[in-house]
């Protein structure tokens, strides 16, 4: 086994472990339930860890990580409004406009 990387909290720990095993890297989240004791050890001794079978994926797996990190991000202006709407949205934040097909 071999320690791949600690995440913020359990739940972003559970999905990079879920996308790793996915990606045929075989990955577990460990320490899941110290978060409890935070404060009678310190917190950043307490955040769930990822770990990976195999020591031989760790490039592969750490790349994977990076890219998830770094998503590109859509940038799109409603058509009904003028507004400017950004990220992972389908819909205008101020009108309720769908995204026209053509947006990147």
């Amino acid at each position: 086994m071999f320690r791949l990387t600690q995440a913020p909290n359990v739940a972003i720990a559970q999905v990079w472990a879920d996308l790793l095993c996915e990606a045929g890297y075989a990955a577990t989240v460990e320490r899941r339930y110290l978060s409890s004791i935070a404060g009678e050890l310190p917190p950043d001794q307490c955040r769930p860890e990822i770990w990976l079978r195999h020591a031989e994926h760790e490039a592969g797996a750490r790349q994977l990580l990076d890219d998830l990190a770094h998503l590109p991000q859509r940038r799109w202006r409603c058509a009904h409004c003028g507004e400017l709407v950004e990220g992972g949205f389908e819909q205008c934040w101020n009108c309720g406009a769908w995204m026209p097909a053509s947006a990147p």
